[in-house]
């Protein structure tokens, strides 16, 4: 049975409901709308309410591409609306008292151009009832509306216009300091969470001094592009291409843009650079200063523990949207695959592929693809910023790895992207058409639930459920194997880790996909 429950925030009082042990508010507004005069500016603290005002139902996503919505990937996608009124945030809580319960604030994937915080799937919920925890998920401004960097074409008005979105998130951590408190949150003890894209802007978070003391621990899942951003010279190719593809003159015509025709443009500025997206966070030297995870800048994360970690076979997620009859890879066409994603001649191609192989007899080509092109991509990222964490000193880095392979679509999928999220919400049920659902995937979710949840709570992820787990270093390499029996490794799969990191870095500029 639902209940209505009123809060009082800032600017005005809220209602949301009850049901379950656990306190929803919905659509609660962190910022202004950002359309109009507020394109392309930092966001606006939002406007004074009377009366108590309903947050029962999700706020509107950012503008963003559509993309492909599976039976299998469903639970990720979130059909609300879209505008640039999205600046809302979410709020599940066991109680709203004086509690000072941990707050987690997940920030979602979708790289930095498509995902909201309002998916089923990240459903807080199950999380916050369970951990006694205070969960808060989020929507802020994406690709070109969140990250144009236009103080080339428009100087100083639009000098932070390539962070917009990143600043809205800074927005939404200072919301949760000031606000917190009333759902029974600590806002001195506050996490951020994210996976793929949201793993990134953890990062980033961590690197941003209007940041500095608003989290205090965080986790980044399955991240692959937080090693470095965009520079201002590619933000400001991309930005006066946009201009060019939407016809404005300057940059402040870009602001009277129909949001459709913006939208187009930004796919059409993505296409005419190959599909380098540069619409992302710019090291602009005023909200940004380096790079995260920088050894040569000063470590603004220096208190910051972070749990880190990727996926076996991220790659795999997205053959979902594949036919059936272009899964299978022929040699030729592995060969075509492994030499343009890792970006290497082909005698190394042919080396690389073969010693892969030789550790994974009978392996198909479509599998063999996936797992090293999730190596680059995807665990060899992860593993240098452990590295580079633990280089530091100051609070440690917790490295994983999750093994355990869904049975969904007849394994084909084996440990794909986003595949950690279900179990770290505890929304497995939500998500069984990709993650299955049977006493397996009970007792992992309970194992990741609770890791997940005494890391947030100390910023150590030791718990019952699992063998002692030490500190990443460069020499032990210790890193947590999640799967059926979860247990820490020293240096996993290390012939692979030496191989990988033979080849060229995976650096891009977040290239831009349909189907993430």
């Amino acid at each position: 049975m639902n209940t209505d429950t009123i809060v009082s925030v800032e600017p005005g009082k809220l209602r949301g409901e009850s049901a379950d042990g656990v306190h929803r508010f919905r659509g609660v507004p962190y910022g202004q709308a950002t359309g109009g005069p507020g394109r392309f500016m930092p966001p606006r603290k939002p406007q004074q309410w009377t009366g108590v005002r309903d947050a029962l139902a999700l706020g509107d996503q950012a503008p963003q591409p559509h993309r492909a919505i599976r039976t299998a990937n469903a639970w990720i996608r979130d059909t609300s609306p879209t505008s640039e009124n999205c600046l809302y945030l979410n709020v599940f809580t066991p109680g709203v008292d004086s509690g000072k319960r941990p707050v987690m604030v997940w920030l979602h994937g979708g790289g930095y151009f498509a995902g909201s915080g309002g998916a089923d799937g990240l459903d807080g919920s199950n999380l916050a009832r369970r951990g006694d925890v205070v969960v808060v998920t989020l929507n802020h401004r994406l690709n070109a509306f969140g990250y144009c960097h236009l103080a080339g074409a428009g100087g100083d008005l639009f000098a932070d216009s390539g962070n917009a979105g990143m600043l809205d998130i800074v927005m939404a951590l200072e919301w949760v300091r000031d606000n917190i408190g009333a759902f029974g949150g600590d806002a001195g003890n506050v996490t951020i969470f994210g996976q793929s894209g949201g793993g990134s802007k953890v990062a980033v978070m961590m690197t941003m001094p209007s940041a500095k003391g608003l989290f205090h621990k965080a986790i980044m899942q399955s991240s692959s592009s937080h090693l470095r951003l965009a520079s201002a010279e590619n933000a400001d190719r991309a930005a006066r291409q946009l201009m060019r593809e939407v016809g404005a003159d300057n940059a402040d015509a870009m602001r009277g843009v129909d949001t459709a025709a913006l939208l187009a443009g930004y796919r059409s500025a993505v296409a005419a650079n190959h599909g380098n997206d540069s619409f992302r966070p710019v090291v602009d030297g005023r909200s940004i200063l380096n790079n995260p995870f920088d050894l040569d800048s000063p470590d603004l994360a220096s208190d910051i523990p972070l749990l880190i970690g990727s996926c076996e076979t991220e790659k795999s997620f997205y053959d979902i949207n594949l036919e059936p009859a272009k899964l299978p890879l022929s040699a030729e066409e592995l060969h075509a695959q492994v030499k343009r994603f890792v970006g290497i001649d082909n005698d190394q191609t042919s080396e690389l592929i073969a010693d892969y192989t030789e550790r994974r007899g009978g392996i198909s080509g479509r599998d063999l693809f996936n797992v090293l092109s999730s190596d680059h991509m995807y665990r060899r990222n992860a593993i240098e910023a452990a590295e580079i964490k633990s280089k530091l000193g100051g609070a440690p880095a917790y490295l994983y790895e999750f093994t355990w392979k869904t049975p969904v679509l007849g394994g084909m999928l084996k440990t794909p992207h986003t595949l950690c999220i279900p179990f770290v919400f505890g929304n497995v049920e939500i998500a069984r058409e990709f993650t299955g659902t049977g006493l397996e995937q009970t007792r992992l979710m309970d194992t990741v639930m609770e890791t997940w949840l005494a890391f947030v709570r100390t910023g150590n992820p030791n718990n019952a459920r699992l063998p002692d787990w030490a500190p990443y270093d460069a020499t032990s390499r210790t890193t947590m194997i999640f799967d059926d029996e979860c247990a820490p490794v020293g240096d996993p799969k290390r012939e692979d880790r030496l191989k990988i990191s033979a080849c060229p870095k995976f650096i891009s500029d977040m290239q831009w996909s349909a189907a993430a």
